[in-house]
């Protein structure tokens, strides 16, 4: 038996249907699915049969873990950067059309989501926790930074939560991607199958209509999350000025809670927390189309610097969990060294819109 399209799409009455299927993988985006995703965003998108889009899995343990990253660190030790950068061009334009996409975007978090996967997700109009959602940006971990267009989403958050969030990699829970503003609602994974038959089921011109009321019907209270109760140590903490001032607030601050994450983010990639902290300050106010074109440049400049390639060798490839980092220490970065990051690069800046794929 053949194993199933990773992605596969359908029309089911004037949805469409989009539909995961390599939980082998945690359903990690490859280009090819990347690339079908948004071809047939640009079909749908003038389509009168089609009122929606509905994203899901297929059953697993995820909605999806990210972009495939290590075929992309593959690509460049065996092509060069410039063969992966396509990757980044066409999910990049991906996220920018899910924002765009002019009905509505549903996308079911019944799962892992991370990266990538934030990135099919966060940019549409309704994103659906469940109980077993866990959303995460844990970039910094493996040498990168968060893109997908997390410089625009992340500075949405309640203030100094986008920081915390795009700096540690902290992972949340339904009720914490609520209080951050990355989930819209919460319904019970053991109803999302209702809701799916209703907006199936909905007659010619009242989707979007069907949708309100079925979540007016399903959504249910998500339980306690932690985030809550810190939101005010995280804004005292992550709103900083600089990085230094970050981290004597970290030091300084009275529950030992910060220091606490201090020694998360002396776990990470010194270069890709800096350049994390960096991105985020520089593009407070940033459209999300200047969002990703900012990214756009730092990608290829990330993936030149190899600490991406060792950030994937280290935690996903041989899991020996020693990535040697270019730096020693978060203090050895210097400012010189990141600005380097955003310089404009030989391919040009990012083009968005909905010519070809």
């Amino acid at each position: 038996m053949s194993p199933p399209e990773p992605i596969r799409f359908q029309r089911e009455g004037r949805i469409g249907l989009v539909v995961l299927d390599r939980q082998g993988a945690l359903n990690a985006l490859t280009r090819a699915m990347v690339r079908e995703l948004s071809d047939h965003l640009r079909r749908w998108k003038d389509d009168p049969e089609i009122e929606a889009v509905l994203v899901k899995a297929a059953p697993g343990r995820a909605f999806c873990a990210g972009g495939d990253v290590r075929a992309v660190v593959e690509t460049v030790r065996r092509e060069g950067v410039g063969a992966a950068l396509p990757f980044f061009r066409d999910e990049y334009r991906l996220n920018w059309r899910i924002a765009r996409f002019p009905k509505p975007y549903v996308a079911l978090l019944n799962g892992v989501t991370m990266g990538g996967g934030c990135g099919i997700s966060i940019h549409g109009s309704h994103r659906i926790a469940t109980e077993h959602t866990l959303l995460a940006m844990p970039e910094t971990g493996i040498g990168f930074f968060p893109d997908i267009g997390a410089t625009f989403f992340l500075n949405a958050c309640p203030p100094g939560v986008g920081m915390y969030l795009g700096l540690t990699g902290a992972r949340l829970g339904a009720a914490d991607a609520l209080t951050a503003g990355l989930a819209t609602q919460f319904v019970p994974a053991a109803r999302l199958l209702e809701l799916e038959a209703r907006l199936v089921a909905a007659d010619p011109g009242t989707v979007a209509f069907v949708l309100e009321e079925a979540l007016r019907d399903l959504v249910a209270a998500p339980g306690a999350g932690e985030l809550e109760a810190r939101l005010e140590t995280i804004r005292r903490c992550f709103t900083a000025e600089s990085f230094a001032e970050l981290v004597d607030r970290l030091e300084a601050e009275p529950t030992g809670w910060g220091r606490e994450q201090l020694a998360v983010l002396r776990e990470k990639s010194p270069l890709a927390v800096r350049l994390a902290f960096a991105q985020l300050r520089r593009g407070r106010g940033a459209t999300l189309a200047e969002a990703l074109r900012m990214e756009y440049r730092m990608v290829r400049h990330v993936l030149e610097s190899g600490e991406f390639a060792e950030g994937v060798r280290a935690l996903l490839i041989d899991k020996d969990k020693r990535p040697r980092w270019r730096h020693a220490g978060l203090e050895a970065v210097s400012e010189a060294a990141i600005e380097r990051f955003f310089a404009p690069i030989p391919e040009g800046d990012l083009v968005l819109d909905w010519e070809g794929i």
